[in-house]
């Protein structure tokens, strides 16, 4: 074969391998959901790594509009980080590629926001996931929905918006190899504000795994959804400094919980002289006793401006991994509910109910908040509870969650042509107050719950209907 047949051979095989999906190029296999969730948890411990355009300005959120001039970090060693990862007997990372100020740390051609535009010009996205690979640890990334420098945030959501988050997610997940999680932030969260129907998560959702069908997707919502069940995620997801703790004794989903090593994110000009969290308590109190309740442990440590972790922060992890060792074996997840990911086309329909509570009326029950409830009054004998869609909707999924004290039966109705029809139950899932129910697919314009037996008045938080793809 003469030198030009090799080259056009070679030229062919490379153009035809840059069009195979990351995954398969990986050549990886695709796995069922509970192998990956089961995976994550024996992952055990890794590192969360906040760096961006807050790290040069001594705060957690930046300027929005902050110059492309201040992100320089001279001394930038992502190796140094992975090495510090290791130390620890962290399994793999996750950094922040675009916080919630909109500033994206990779090189995009969706913004000339971004890394490339400034005096340090090199893709840190790129330089993270080569030095932990080539330590030998997985690789997750962090991305923002909010993004106020671009304009995505509450009642300014356009097409355009969308079509942005769908571009730079496919940036991240084809050109920087196999990713193992993609953590999301910033959505259907209360100070964010930014719902599931203004950025359609199923869709978003389901451009990840077509993408790469082995990557877990996580959204930080817990400061919204019930602890029961997998409300818009795969892994159930707590921000303890935010107050979201995890249950050691009750947890029976996926998790993830994550703290920071200093007292913020982002690095700050005080982190260097100022003390880490006492490491035996990290270890003792949280990643070990978590590791046993199926929850996977993600403490952050933050670069600083030169793009170096401090000393106090590196013999902090030091001392770590003196103490912590990974468990051969983690205890299996048990079974559970698969995620719902679909609109709620429940949430401020018109409601009807029998006599309510005066203070707890039918209204609170698909107002989208899981904090306010229907409570039927204690006299009622049968209460019921309607939801009115006014004309025919297709649906195949409704979740039910009751109040604290749960327990209540139901039967389920839905009205279509002039008639009431019995709701047949395929699925009945969910843990305590959250019950999931999927069916083959109805059009109807009402559905109506009748409680059949209480041991107290029925509280409902939520009532949820969805049209889930199949």
């Amino acid at each position: 074969m003469n030198i030009r047949r090799i080259l056009f051979f070679v030229t062919f095989i490379t153009g035809f391998l840059l069009q195979v999906p990351a995954e398969a190029r990986q050549g990886g296999r695709e796995k069922t959901l509970p192998q990956l969730q089961q995976e994550f948890v024996n992952l055990g411990f890794g590192m969360f790594i906040h760096y961006g355009m807050p790290t040069f300005m001594d705060q957690d959120w930046s300027d929005p509009d902050a110059p492309l001039s201040l992100f320089k970090s001279p001394k930038f060693d992502a190796d140094q980080w992975a090495k510090a990862a290791k130390s620890a007997n962290m399994t793999y990372g996750c950094l922040t590629t675009k916080h919630h100020s909109g500033f994206p740390i990779w090189n995009t051609k969706t913004t000339a926001y971004n890394v490339m535009k400034t005096p340090f010009g090199r893709d840190v996205v790129k330089e993270y996931a080569d030095a932990f690979r080539k330590n030998g640890l997985k690789v997750m990334l962090y991305y923002s929905i909010l993004d106020t420098h671009h304009g995505i945030r509450p009642n300014q959501i356009t097409p355009e918006h969308i079509q942005m988050i769908k571009d730079q997610i496919t940036e991240l997940l084809t050109n920087y190899g196999e990713i193992t999680a993609l953590i999301i932030d910033g959505w259907d969260a209360p100070w964010s504000r930014i719902s599931y129907d203004d950025v359609p998560f199923e869709d978003i959702y389901h451009l990840i795994k077509s993408l790469q069908p082995n990557c877990l997707v996580m959204d930080l919502n817990a400061a919204k959804y019930p602890t029961e069940a997998l409300f818009y995620t795969d892994i159930k997801s707590y921000e303890q400094g935010a107050g979201q703790f995890i249950s050691k004794e009750h947890n029976k989903l996926p998790a993830l919980a994550c703290l920071p090593l200093q007292n913020n994110w982002f690095w700050k000009t005080s982190f260097p002289n100022n003390p880490v969290k006492d490491v035996n308590e990290l270890v003792n109190k949280f990643i070990i006793p978590y590791n046993g309740a199926y929850c996977n442990f993600i403490l952050n440590v933050a670069p600083n401006a030169n793009g170096l972790i401090d000393d106090n922060a590196l013999t902090a992890l030091k001392e770590i991994g003196k103490i912590y060792k990974k468990p051969e074996s983690l205890p299996q997840v048990p079974a559970h509910a698969d995620p719902i990911l679909s609109s709620n086309i429940a949430k401020h329909v018109r409601s009807n109910s029998s006599w309510s509570d005066d203070m707890n009326i039918m209204d609170f029950a698909n107002d989208d908040n899981f904090g306010s409830s229907w409570v039927s009054n204690t006299v009622v004998k049968a209460p019921w509870y309607e939801l009115n869609f006014e004309k025919a909707k297709p649906f195949n999924m409704v979740v039910i969650t009751e109040g604290r004290q749960a327990g209540a039966k139901y039967t389920l109705q839905y009205f279509a042509g002039g008639k009431w029809y019995p709701l047949d139950v395929d699925r009945k899932e969910g843990e305590g107050r959250v019950h999931i129910l999927r069916f083959d697919r109805v059009w109807a314009e009402k559905l109506k719950l009748t409680m059949q037996s209480f041991s107290k008045p029925p509280v409902i938080a939520e009532v949820g209907v969805y049209n889930e793809r199949l």
